[in-house]
């Protein structure tokens, strides 16, 4: 053993307490950056927080949410009930612009509540991106679509022969 060595363990490399809500975590250094070994639980999305005061009741506080759902609700309810004729075609461009909507409520607001699932870019890409899918198709649906797309329905032609 050099000189300065002693056998009694340093303050430093003391354990500290498991955190709060870590019950059974691996001891760590006093002052380590360094995250667990071992994850007991899984992070909240980027925005995930409530969408208004803890105090608010339920619903206010998840409003982008149920915003959204009520949207895609009456469009599959126009859907079902078809109570006109071209009311397939109407009922999906609800439920598009719907999805529109939660993408754009997922980038403007700082904290959507529920309707923040994974990072902000993943959840407007696939909100985004859905919705467009939906209006296009129920747009350019047969019989007498409202959107002709000739380069679509010449590939059909193709394909189909």
């Amino acid at each position: 053993m050099g000189a300065g060595t002693s056998h009694e363990p340093s303050k430093d490399a003391e354990p500290s307490a498991p955190a709060e809500g870590e019950p059974d975590a691996p001891a760590r250094a006093a002052g380590s950056r360094r995250p667990p070994s071992v994850t007991r639980d899984t992070a909240r999305p980027e925005g995930g927080g409530r969408a208004a005061a803890g105090d608010a009741p339920a619903p206010a506080r998840q409003w982008p949410l149920l915003s959204v759902l009520l949207a895609v609700g009456f469009g599959l309810l126009m859907v079902a009930i078809e109570p006109f004729g071209s009311a397939f075609r109407v009922g999906l461009v609800i439920i598009g612009a719907a999805l529109m909507a939660g993408a754009a409520l997922r980038w403007t607001l700082p904290s959507v509540g529920m309707l923040a699932v994974r990072s902000r870019f993943t959840d407007i890409s696939t909100y985004g991106v859905l919705g467009v899918a939906i209006v296009l198709l129920a747009l350019m649906a047969q019989p007498r679509p409202w959107l002709n797309v000739p380069f679509l329905e010449d590939a059909v032609h193709f394909t189909v022969r």
